[in-house]
């Protein structure tokens, strides 16, 4: 079985998107957002009407520069396959997403994936565009088996490992082509998932992304 590489949140700076291309990872993840007519890749959320973006411990100006979609794109070199994490309640980000991608994107392999399935449905009507439906807790999970079950096949899930158990994941090995678990941040938690039968690893540790190559080649 071949296990996949995906290296979380690297494509959030042109400095990870080169250091992950350089490690040789399969496939660089980053977190994509629509706001105010712009395609942004960043981790940080929006935090209303204030004037910052936060994470956790972690506030940022929200008038400095972010990096947008299109120039993750141009200053790719390595013929990258991008795993956009598509964010936000609504639709909107997956129609923009999907337009921006019309102009620039058909020369990369994309994989859109996230927990709002009309917007990572939407980017997949692209022909160089697989989709990969998230779950982050149980009601999505009931919620993803339930469609999985009714619709056409889609290329991939990604399911919070806490959710994780060998019989879900060889249901779902059944009916999609990737199954993906994070986080995958130990050599504990990456041998229990590959137990399990996962051939998908999101990981923000390059340790975790290395080994997985190393018993790949091995």
């Amino acid at each position: 079985m071949t296990v996949l590489t995906i290296a979380h949140r690297a494509g959030n700076s042109l400095a990870g998107l080169h250091a992950a291309n350089d490690l040789g990872v399969d496939v660089i993840e980053c977190d994509v957002h629509h706001r105010r007519g712009r395609i942004e890749v960043r981790h940080l959320k929006t935090a209303g009407p204030l004037p910052f973006l936060w994470d956790r411990w972690e506030l940022a100006s929200a008038s400095a520069p972010r990096l947008g979609l299109r120039e993750l794109f141009e200053a790719d070199r390595r013929g990258t396959t991008f795993m956009l994490d598509l964010k936000g309640r609504g639709p909107a980000v997956g129609t923009e997403v999907a337009r921006l991608l019309h102009d620039v994107g058909r020369h990369h392999n994309v994989l859109a994936c996230g927990r709002t399935w009309t917007s990572v449905e939407t980017v997949a009507e692209l022909p160089f565009v697989r989709a990969v439906l998230s779950a982050r807790n149980r009601v999505e999970l009931a919620r993803l088996r339930r469609r999985l079950s009714a619709a056409p096949r889609v290329y991939g899930v990604s399911v919070h490992r806490s959710l994780l158990d060998a019989e879900l994941v060889t249901s779902l090995c059944g009916q999609v082509e990737v199954v993906m678990t994070w986080p995958v941040n130990d050599l504990g938690t990456l041998d229990r998932v590959l137990e399990m039968g996962v051939n998908g690893v999101i990981s923000d540790e390059k340790d975790v992304l290395t080994h997985v190559r190393r018993r790949r080649a091995g």
